[in-house]
């Protein structure tokens, strides 16, 4: 079987896919990634065929955080997406025999599969983007949005959603439907997620609430984890043992506050802790040359989070997963889409604690830290750990193959 894997996104979407890629090809079938081209070199040093659509998303994080597209900028940017996503994919699909969308800004697949007369599958990476009762539509901070304060009904707010995708997507959509025999598609939403999506998030960690009365039949396959032996530098080895575990910061393939890093080494200092501090796609930097902070880039997460006393991050999925299944407190500043979702159940959990709204300072980070930094939140989030699956990416790649078969 032959599979193509499709996503438009940060590592959060990528690194999830090329995973499943991987394990495809471990059970002796062909698999490729067609996503942006930020990633191409890496995914192709783990043996993943990988096919560049779209631009470059790096330079997106350096951006301010109060920067909202204008409509216009908004059209031509989706316009773009979709153009080069027909063209990319649709070249992609020769020969495959299934299509798998990996979040929703992959606009073009399941046309693709439509038109090339092949299975489809739709994968969400966190519960809160599927439409469901017991939760709000995730947040977009692009579009000036801002996370609800919980009053508002969760029917209408996926209604209001559905309208959004409409808006935005129906029209460019359909002028590339229309230019390859296609019919047009009335409810955009609908078409990319199907009726059944799958769910690759951590059913301990990020599950589908079961009892939803409305919304798709999901099926949780637990998040799809890439393997990973590397090991950590000689620098950052060096720097682990020359004292107790510090703290780690990190804001991954996203926006960081600003003046992020001068408040967590505040609050760092503060405690008396160390500081790792990951420059991502940001490219935070030292405030000063201090001995007491170090400054990394691509690293092994799972193995450096098991050594650090706690993780400040962003709430993205893959950061989240990474640092729950290390057993490690964490402090979730997030900044928009679904790690809003992720820092509530941090919360909820026990496991760490959701930074308040608004931007992070050295006192707001002292008080989270503190309380996460607590005997019994380790404790709770040692027990976490233990409970989560790590065999995500397996399952879902059997379930493919089954139903190809």
């Amino acid at each position: 079987m032959r599979v193509l894997l499709s996503t438009i996104g940060s590592r959060g979407e990528v690194q999830p896919v090329v995973a499943l890629a991987r394990q495809l090809r471990e059970l002796g079938h062909d698999a490729l990634v067609c996503a942006p081209p930020d990633f191409r070199q890496w995914a192709e040093s783990l043996g993943v065929t990988y096919l560049p659509v779209g631009p470059e998303l790096r330079g997106t994080a350096k951006q301010s955080a109060g920067t909202v597209l204008t409509p216009e900028q908004r059209r031509q940017m989706i316009e773009g997406t979709v153009a080069a996503q027909f063209e990319a994919v649709g070249a992609a699909a020769e020969g495959c025999d299934v299509v798998v969308a990996g979040g929703g800004l992959a606009v073009a697949a399941h046309s693709v599969a439509e038109l090339r007369g092949i299975g489809y599958v739709y994968a969400a990476f966190a519960p809160v983007t599927l439409p469901s009762e017991h939760h709000a539509p995730p947040v977009f901070g692009s579009l000036g949005q801002q996370p609800g304060d919980g009053t508002a009904d969760n029917r209408a707010l996926w209604a209001q959603d559905a309208e959004r995708w409409n808006a935005g997507f129906r029209d460019a959509l359909n002028a590339r439907r229309a230019t390859v025999g296609l019919p047009p598609v009335e409810d955009v939403r609908g078409h990319i997620f199907t009726d059944a999506p799958w769910l690759a998030a951590d059913p301990v960690l990020a599950p589908w609430p079961r009892t939803s009365s409305t919304g798709p039949a999901v099926v949780q396959t637990g998040a799809w984890l890439l393997p990973d032996t590397r090991p950590l530098s000689g620098e950052l080895e060096s720097f682990l043992d020359a004292g107790e575990p510090p703290l780690y910061c990190g804001f991954g393939s996203g926006r960081a506050p600003e003046g992020v890093t001068k408040s967590v080494l505040d609050a760092a200092r503060a405690l008396g802790l160390r500081l790792v501090l990951s420059s991502g796609w940001a490219e935070l930097s030292l405030v000063d040359d201090a001995p007491d902070c170090l400054l990394v880039g691509e690293v092994n997460q799972r193995e450096l989070f098991r050594r650090v006393a706690a993780v400040i991050h962003h709430g993205g999925a893959g950061t989240t997963t990474a640092a729950a299944l290390s057993g490690v407190p964490q402090v979730v500043v997030p900044q928009g889409f679904d790690q809003f979702s992720f820092a509530h159940r941090v919360d909820h959990l026990g496991i760490g604690r959701a930074h308040a709204p608004g931007t992070p300072t050295a006192d707001t980070l002292l008080t989270a830290l503190r309380h996460a930094l607590g005997a019994e939140v380790a404790e709770r989030a040692r027990t976490v750990a233990a409970s989560m699956r790590t065999d995500g990416a397996l399952v879902a790649a059997r379930r493919l193959i089954a139903r190809g078969a």
